[in-house]
């Protein structure tokens, strides 16, 4: 027991941890960005998506296995935050430069995640904890989510506001991504390069596909 805790809070394993629930977390936003392209697709199938979700028992397991990876990746942030600003405060002997230096996304990172944090309490508490309404397809009674989101998205600050946060979460994905892989040990001279170029353009993906839903219905509907 003693060893799982020291290895818990060792260097090695606070980043193997916070690099494991970051992907958690990244693959969650791919899924719930596919998901959200549904409204493209219509009023009735988007209802019937977030039904089927919703209605889903193991919906549960998933919520709090999602809370569980939120709360390990937030706290080990935290601590390698804190660990890292430690370090830095005698300063650097050399300054980085070139291939080495640090990027801007790396750079901001914890920014970046306190934004990201800061949406998804915003995210959950106007759509998930958000006015309800109901519709009914074929005699079954469904939460009306497409007209919730077309409230929202009425409002321009609202819409252009999401579109900020989305493109913040890219930000943080497009070098979370790369560097979470880099912590699991999965790096090569070779494959490393292309590695993180698939990272910066999935955060370029997760960042354009969840804003295109609220830049749609805003100017659309």
């Amino acid at each position: 027991m003693s060893r799982l805790v020291t290895y818990l809070f060792s260097s090695v394993g606070q980043k193997k941890l916070m690099a494991l629930s970051g992907l958690g977390w990244g693959l969650f936003a791919l899924s719930h960005m596919a998901g959200n392209l549904l409204v493209f697709v219509g009023s009735e199938t988007y209802n019937k998506y977030g039904h089927a979700i919703v209605s889903n028992p193991a919906i549960y397991v998933a919520e709090a296995g999602l809370v569980l990876l939120l709360l390990t990746h937030v706290f080990y942030g935290i601590r390698v935050s804190i660990q890292a600003s430690k370090a830095r405060s005698q300063g650097y002997v050399v300054k980085k430069s070139g291939d080495k230096e640090a990027t801007l996304s790396s750079r901001t990172m914890k920014y970046t995640g306190i934004a990201v944090l800061g949406f998804i309490i915003l995210h959950l508490w106007s759509f998930k904890y958000g006015a309800y309404y109901e519709v009914s397809y074929d005699g079954v009674v469904v939460r009306d989510l497409f007209r919730l989101m077309l409230e929202k998205f009425e409002s321009p600050i609202y819409t252009w506001g999401y579109v900020a946060a989305v493109i913040l979460i890219g930000f943080h994905l497009s070098h979370g991504v790369y560097s979470a892989l880099q912590s699991l040990g999965i790096n090569h001279p070779r494959y490393t390069p292309i590695i993180e170029k698939i990272s910066v353009l999935y955060g370029i993906l997760i960042a354009v596909g969840f804003a295109s839903q609220p830049i749609y219905v805003h100017f659309v509907f």
